[in-house]
């Protein structure tokens, strides 16, 4: 009777071993779809660790989190390498699609424009959108003109009949700093020189001109 109930057990035991590595097999090849790349791998949260080269994303889902190892990090993120890990980590702002780190946005979503590593709805004050992309530009307002400087041609300011006299204005250094899309900050107008410089002789118009003789009329001939 022992012999029986002995018998009996170990069957039991075998088919309950024979399950368990039923299901093993069967979570071992789940894993091996979810582990691309990596180097640790749970069953439940997915990539650990990865390769060298590869990025740890991680996803979470309420309070459930999964590891996956990718190339490259998705929008949204932005990718930071350490010793021992290589991490894809989530733009602060949800507006952002590309950041360089958590707090600089380069890349905005759709409506919404890029100033400063930062996303808004819409331009903030004193900018303008940049035509042709979604960022916003400092607008640039330039202070009064100066006087006209003096009138001169290739440095000089006398001894030509004409020459070039020009005027500037000036920016705030924030406008001059952001690059932004400012109007002509120089003009330039011709100007009528002093022909002669102070204390330069002048010749005559007829120097170096023989004296022409009158002919004679034949009166004057016949005397």
């Amino acid at each position: 009777m022992q012999w029986i109930i002995l018998m009996l057990l170990l069957f039991i035991s075998s088919m309950e071993m024979l399950a368990q590595n039923r299901w093993k097999k069967q979570a071992s090849a789940g894993l091996l779809e979810n582990c691309t790349g990596c180097v640790l791998c749970s069953e439940d949260n997915g990539c650990i660790t990865c390769h060298h080269r590869l990025f740890l994303l991680i996803w979470r889902d309420g309070i459930r989190q999964f590891g996956m190892c990718v190339h490259t990090c998705p929008p949204g993120y932005f990718g930071v390498r350490g010793l021992e890990v290589n991490r894809c980590t989530k733009c602060r702002s949800p507006s952002c699609e590309s950041c360089f780190s958590r707090d600089f946005c380069m890349k905005c979503k759709d409506k919404f424009y890029l100033h400063k590593g930062q996303c808004f709805r819409q331009c903030p004050p004193s900018t303008v959108v940049q035509p042709g992309t979604r960022e916003c530009q400092e607008t640039c307002e330039p202070g009064p003109w100066s006087e006209w400087s003096a009138c001169t041609h290739e440095s000089r300011t006398c001894g030509c009949k004409w020459g070039v006299e020009t005027r500037v204005r000036e920016v705030a250094g924030a406008a001059r700093e952001e690059g932004a899309a400012c109007p002509a900050l120089l003009e330039t107008r011709k100007c009528r020189m002093r022909k002669h410089c102070p204390g330069e002789k002048t010749e005559p118009k007829n120097k170096g001109k023989k004296r022409q003789k009158k002919p004679k009329t034949e009166a004057e001939a016949g005397t």
